[in-house]
């Protein structure tokens, strides 16, 4: 009996998929349901060793909520052809000096891990820089123009600073996969966001994704920049972007659309989503703050916020991009340096970290049952579990508006939970030009 005991606990400590949730130092990856993502762009936190300069504020981007960090590409960037896009990569192992070293990004990784947050790169699996050392050693690993027979850049862009490669050639395939797979085992990243990915055959990805979950032994985040279904039914990958979504947003701020296609859009963007499987919504990200910020788009800071509500409330997958949370008013072109002052703005700072909050610590305000009165200028939408349930009411007009409360609130006894005042449910909500509420039942 002793044998079999002993024989049990060897097979048991041999398991590969013991504890496979976890990294080396006991950080654990949230579910997906659980994620609140904020995106870092090197380029608005230093002109150099940027990477330290991300590790320096990781107190300050835990404290506004998020536990995970999505890092854009540091790679080295090409020069040939290049326009010093982050996303024209020279060297797929490797780090661009004016981000830092290995070592200070694998401290980074250690950063956040100390914290309780994730962290994943930025990968380009669809295109590389022109002075890429596989573009003389390996041509054949690239899509070729079929008159010149000349490496040609992605079609149906305006690329021109990066080669297509060719997923046709298997030799190609094992070179990226290595190469993703040492960010994960020698670096201890917890996933990556996969740039492009439509642009990549969803078989690539399930061998990439399957090949990367076995070797890191533990669970890693996938998300895919894409819209293709078989990016999760074939690939493999956890999350996508709500872009439908977002311009649904845009055209009910700022269009005069009613409230209520916002709860058509988001019903639209679920039905084709498999399940467990989640949309990342947003108010901006690194390619919409190239051309207008939150606090421009949506007329004010006070439609920022409204706006930011309307995206994470109706069905979680809050996504921040590093900058929005100070109000940062310019566009931002992540091809260069943008001094961001972190000071500026408190009150929004403190605005956006209570709404993460009330995300983190309320799971029905993220994953609960939806359930939605259609209405034109105010998005009116109930959360609810087990444990509670929360009314929230979106003003999407710069003007007063009022809405009917809805007859399984009537009379109900409620707090504001942004004071935990009293709400009267009596008859009609009031709500000031971009004003929400999110109530909760007591």
């Amino acid at each position: 009996m002793m044998l079999v005991t002993l024989l049990a606990v060897l097979l048991t400590s041999c398991d590969p998929h013991k504890n496979q949730s976890k990294t080396e130092n006991n950080y654990e990856v949230p579910d997906i349901a659980d994620i609140a993502m904020y995106q870092v762009n090197p380029r608005v936190f230093a002109p150099e060793k940027s990477l330290n300069a991300v590790a320096a504020r990781i107190d300050s981007i835990q404290a506004l909520g998020a536990n995970m960090i999505w890092v854009m590409p540091i790679y080295p960037i090409g020069i040939e052809k290049g326009k010093n896009s982050p996303y024209c990569i020279s060297d797929y192992k490797s780090i661009a000096p004016e981000f830092g070293t290995i070592d200070e990004f694998k401290n980074l990784v250690k950063v956040c891990h100390e914290h309780g947050m994730g962290i994943i790169l930025d990968w380009v699996a669809n295109h590389t820089a022109w002075d890429h050392p596989w573009v003389k050693e390996h041509p054949d690993w690239y899509t070729h123009d079929e008159k010149t027979d000349t490496i040609i850049s992605p079609a149906g862009f305006d690329w021109y600073d990066v080669a297509d490669l060719n997923y046709d050639n298997t030799e190609m395939r094992k070179a990226m996969i290595d190469a993703m797979r040492f960010w994960i085992v020698d670096c201890g990243i917890d996933g990556f966001r996969c740039d492009v990915a439509d642009g990549v055959p969803a078989d690539f990805w399930k061998e990439a994704i399957e090949t990367l979950r076995k070797d890191a032994g533990r669970r890693i985040v996938m998300l895919a920049e894409g819209k293709q279904v078989d990016n999760f039914t074939v690939g493999g990958f956890d999350m996508n972007y709500g872009w439908d979504y977002k311009d649904v947003l845009v055209k009910v701020f700022n269009q005069g659309q009613p409230a209520s296609d916002l709860i058509a859009a988001d019903s639209a963007e679920y039905a084709e989503l498999p399940e467990g499987k989640v949309k990342l919504r947003f108010t901006t990200n690194h390619d919409h703050s190239t051309e207008v910020t939150p606090v421009k788009e949506f007329t004010n800071a006070r439609g920022s916020m409204a706006a930011y509500v309307a995206s994470i409330f109706p069905h979680g997958g809050a996504l921040i991009y590093g900058s929005q949370e100070v109000g940062y008013e310019n566009p931002i072109n992540f091809f260069k340096y943008v001094p961001v002052d972190w000071t500026a703005n408190a009150a929004l700072y403190q605005e956006y970290q209570h709404l993460l909050k009330l995300y983190n610590e309320r799971p029905a305000l993220r994953k609960g049952k939806m359930k939605a009165w259609p209405d034109k200028d105010i998005l009116l939408f109930e959360k609810s579990d087990d444990l509670g349930s929360y009314l929230i009411a979106v003003n999407v007009r710069n003007e007063a508006h009022e809405v009917a409360v809805p007859e399984d609130w009537k009379e109900s006894i409620a707090v504001n939970t942004a004071d935990d005042s009293d709400v009267d449910l009596t008859g009609k909500l009031s709500l000031k030009p971009f004003e929400y509420l999110i109530i909760q039942a007591k």
